[in-house]
């Protein structure tokens, strides 16, 4: 599958514009990864940030998502490196192990992903001057976006960090601030 057939998916699927909003800051976020890991499969890493959710608002359950997601791809012949990465990132409801560095880096970027665009639409600029340390401090208040799991992040930004050990924590966040700042957040 490729990049416009799984925004087509995705439109067809998902009807809030945030949640739209959200899995394209996601697919951002993932080809800023697989330019630096795997650039050969950087539309593969950007599908699976772009699909990671597409079945929520049809399926919110934690027994049903991303379970029914993946099982349609699967239908569509979606490679098994996509549907792996979307098991990942739901672990605790699909009992996949996220092993690959796609799959640790969709788990990585998810829940961050939606923290930083929270975060730009409290600041009158957005996304321009947004830098890490004003995301990490944002991340230490439990009341703002508070249905973001910090602990999720803290997980994710741990497997990511040991896949990529010269990477640091700021530098992740200021990774994904930059690549969402080409995706529109309307």
């Amino acid at each position: 599958m490729n990049l416009e057939q799984a925004r087509a998916l995705m439109h067809e699927w998902v009807q809030s514009p945030a949640m739209r909003v959200h899995m394209e800051a996601v697919a951002a976020c993932m080809g800023r990864y697989a330019a630096q890991l795997e650039p050969a499969n950087e539309e593969a890493w950007r599908v699976a940030g772009l699909l990671h959710d597409f079945d929520y608002e049809r399926h919110p359950t934690g027994e049903e998502h991303p379970k029914v997601g993946v099982a349609h791809l699967a239908t569509r012949g979606v490679d098994e490196s996509i549907l792996n990465a979307i098991r990942g990132h739901a672990s605790e409801r699909t009992g996949y192990t996220r092993i690959t560095p796609m799959d640790k880096a969709l788990f990585a970027c998810d829940e961050l992903a939606g923290f930083i665009v929270a975060c730009a639409k409290v600041r009158p600029d957005g996304l321009a001057s947004l830098e890490a340390k004003s995301v990490k401090k944002k991340l230490k208040d439990k009341g703002f976006a508070a249905a973001v799991s910090r602990e999720d992040i803290a997980v994710a930004v741990a497997e990511l960090t040991a896949l990529i050990p010269s990477l640091t924590e700021d530098q992740h966040i200021q990774n994904c601030i930059e690549a969402i700042r080409d995706v529109p957040l309307r």
